[in-house]
């Protein structure tokens, strides 16, 4: 099963815009799904404080900004 990690902050509207597109995946397709807030890491937030959101596959990135339900079905399916 894929492992979805989704980097993202409160308060950030296409964050919750990228999670929608996230949870309309799930119902389609099961996988793991790890949420990180990166105002609990400054390392994790100096790396991302002007790319979120960002969502990895797997340990590698798939989308920044924008996600897309359909894509991300792409990167999950087996």
């Amino acid at each position: 099963m894929a492992t979805v990690t989704f980097y993202t902050k409160p308060n950030c509207p296409l964050c919750d815009k990228a999670l929608e597109e996230i949870e309309r995946a799930r119902r389609e397709c099961a996988f793991d799904l790890v949420e990180i807030n990166i105002l609990s890491d400054s390392e994790i937030y100096e790396q991302y404080k002007h790319a979120i959101p960002v969502v990895a596959v797997d340990g590698v990135e798939a989308f920044r900004y924008r996600v897309s339900c359909a894509e991300l079905l792409k990167r999950v399916a087996p």
